[in-house]
């Protein structure tokens, strides 16, 4: 057993915050450390969320002994209902974390199939030839773990997403004293979240939201309205104490809102009197002075509430004047363009919006760079493995270890489908295998490549021109051509190109060609370019009548 190699291999989250997923494998047996998703970006038209390709998962699907949750935000759970379509292995996650990842499974039905078993900070689990120990980390939401991963090869510290904050929600900080004695024990390998590496000084308390939250109640004369993550518990127990204090009742607004609430009450991690929340028929019933609604959408999504209130598309309720919404999140990279365009909207419809920019309504739940270098100091790994973060955070998580004396020969800094191999105490770069995005799109999986999305960025860009010619049946001649467009040109002002167009399309088919379509193809991208200085999509299709 000693012989054998430790693998680890990071399928999401190295290049990208987002779509958090690493596999560890020894002796053909494979434990998965959090399977998430992240959101597209701006130009990714018409997709859904993108989670890791976990081609490599798949193929070894009889080997893995169990997948591993560090905590219940979606960038570390939200690809878990589609790697079970493949694993028939057991889930462990702390109990709020299973209740919500048993409330996703079941709108996939399979809630029933899947093995969901409880663990607790504080116990260790072996899974095939990994002894897991479950040590408690403060996040944005609570119940959160980090692992120390205890293999023939070494032990592996995987903190998840980590703060150390030293009063915070639920009033567990992080455990230091694990930390310390793992590192007393020796730590082959330090996997850290590299989110905040760019960020100086220490992460500000969650107690530094409820003299915010203070302010805002204090000074909003209608009704709140507070869009955070579905998943964000911790935040739901801030308003609603604060919200009592101030006499107003709070209603959860939205499925994955009311099904998280409801999840984290009926498991004790939601304390509040049943008469403080009202259903959202009662809130807006009520004088606006005294509801507090809580929303999804604070990274400016079209399809939450809080982006179809921003285009005036909710059907339950609008924006009225004297409302204050409060996004009480920070923007996950690539999405700040959909949410300053939110919030303008908000304004324009007469709310007051405040959000992190200008009122401390949120706070990160990742460590800054003072709390990296102390996790440093008391793990004192002998290798580290930046992880979750961009290319950026995690060369400079590399940059803060080095000015605490660890050797650049010390720190891998990998891509997604690099496989890490641990041997006789030594690290060692193996292979690549594929790590890229997988897009989901309704209920298509992987079935859009970055052609098909180049092709709808070029569609959004300058609109689409469909050419079909038609042709005589029996002799080939000239009959007629019908020219349509979408998203080109104002129909009033295509007449007279379309009707130029026509007469060129004619002319050329006077000498016919083996390769007509290419041909009237090339005519017309040349044309219209010449004409308007735009290059549409251009469809040509040739009939015979």
């Amino acid at each position: 057993m000693k012989n054998k190699k430790l693998k680890i291999i990071p399928l999401g989250g190295l290049g990208e915050v987002g779509k958090n997923m690493t596999v560890y494998e020894y002796d053909h047996q494979i434990l998965i450390v959090d399977a998430g998703m992240m959101f597209p970006d701006s130009d990714m038209i018409g997709i859904d969320y993108i989670i890791p390709d976990f081609e490599y998962v798949k193929q070894h699907a009889d080997q893995v002994v169990g997948l591993v949750v560090t905590h219940g935000h979606e960038d570390h759970t939200g690809a878990i209902g589609h790697v079970l379509e493949y694993v028939n292995a057991p889930v462990y996650a702390t109990p709020l974390n299973n209740g919500l990842i048993k409330n996703k499974l079941n709108r996939r039905n399979l809630g029933k199939e899947a093995k969901l078993i409880d663990v607790h900070a504080g116990e260790t689990v072996q899974i095939g030839p990994f002894k897991v120990e479950f040590f408690h980390v403060t996040h944005s939401v609570p119940d959160g773990v980090g692992l120390g991963i205890e293999t023939p090869a070494g032990l592996i510290v995987h903190t998840g997403d980590y703060k150390f904050d030293h009063t915070p929600v639920d009033g567990i900080p992080t455990d230091y004293g694990k930390l310390a004695e793992m590192g007393g024990r020796g730590v082959l390998a330090l996997l850290a979240d590299s989110t905040n590496a760019e960020v100086r000084g220490w992460t500000p308390s969650e107690q530094v939201i409820v003299e915010a939250f203070n302010r805002v109640f204090q000074k909003a004369k209608g009704r709140i309205i507070i869009a955070t993550f579905a998943s964000l518990i911790s935040r739901m127990q801030q308003v609603l104490d604060i919200a009592k204090r101030y006499g107003r009742k709070v209603s959860f607004t939205g499925f994955s809102m009311i099904e998280n609430a409801r999840i984290a009450k009926e498991l004790g991690y939601l304390q509040y009197e049943e008469s403080q929340v009202v259903g959202i028929d009662v809130a807006l019933s009520m004088p606006p002075s005294k509801v507090v609604l809580l929303v999804t959408g604070s990274q400016g999504e079209p399809t939450s509430i809080l982006g179809r209130l921003a285009n005036n598309t909710n059907r339950q309720f609008s924006i009225q004047e004297g409302d204050t919404v409060v996004l009480s999140s920070s923007p996950i990279p690539g999405n700040e363009e959909g949410i300053y365009r939110a919030i303008n909207r908000l304004m324009e419809q007469g709310a007051e919006v405040i959000y992190s920019d200008i009122e401390d309504v949120h706070v990160s739940g990742h460590a800054s760079q003072e709390e990296m270098k102390l996790l440093m100091h008391l793990v004192r790994p002998r290798y580290l493995i930046p992880i979750h973060g961009e290319t950026r955070m995690l060369r400079q998580h590399k940059r803060l270890a080095m000015e605490v004396g660890m050797d650049e020969q010390q720190i891998a800094l990998v891509e997604n489908g690099r496989v890490i191999e641990l041997h006789h105490g030594e690290l060692k770069l193996g292979e690549r295998i594929p790590g890229g995005y997988v897009f989901v799109d309704g209920t298509g999986v992987g079935d859009i490549d970055r052609s098909t999305m180049r092709d709808r960025a070029l569609l959004s860009q300058d609109g689409v021109v469909l050419v079909n010619l038609f042709l005589d049946k029996g002799n080939g001649t000239y009959k007629d051509v019908e020219i349509l467009s979408r998203g080109f040109i104002a129909q009033d002002e295509s007449t007279e190109l379309f009707e130029e167009l026509r007469k060129r399309i004619y002319r050329l088919t006077l000498s016919p060609s083996k390769n007509m379509q290419k041909e009237i193809q090339g005519l017309v991208t040349s044309y219209l370019n010449e004409e308007t200085k735009r290059r549409p999509f251009i469809f040509v299709s040739i009939s015979k009548v």
